[in-house]
């Protein structure tokens, strides 16, 4: 097995538990869940499910970079909506960052996330 590489930035919310940002191996970044914290603050943004949703991909996009990728290697998500009433607009903003060759995908509604966020996404994807 390869030695795994920790990725961290502070582009993204640092960890706020027992976890690192991602980590690289054998190719392919394992990101951390992310949730719609503003990096330089630790506070959530502001706003709804749009102003969520793009501010957790913001920083997925911060991971994915940090790990010498981009979002067009992304090979798969999966994501968490508090209310899956939320699913058509997430789905608005989501499509902003993933226009072409999106990745597979999983999205699971209902569910309580941390600091009580509306969204949350993780990814992998191919360094």
């Amino acid at each position: 097995m390869s030695k795994a590489k920790i990725i961290s930035t502070p582009k993204a919310p640092a960890a706020i538990g027992p976890y690192v940002q991602g980590k690289v191996i054998n190719g392919f970044l394992f990101a951390s869940g992310q949730i719609p914290l503003v990096p330089e603050t630790g506070a959530m943004v502001a706003g709804g499910i749009k102003e969520q949703a793009r501010q957790a991909l913001n920083n997925v996009k911060a991971l994915v970079e940090e790990a010498g990728s981009d979002l067009s290697k992304v090979v798969k998500t999966t994501c968490f909506l508090k209310d899956i009433a939320d699913f058509a607009a997430f789905n608005e903003v989501y499509a902003e960052f993933f226009k072409e060759n999106a990745p597979a995908r999983s999205c699971v509604g209902g569910i309580d996330l941390p600091k009580n966020a509306l969204c949350e996404i993780e990814v992998i994807a191919e360094v």
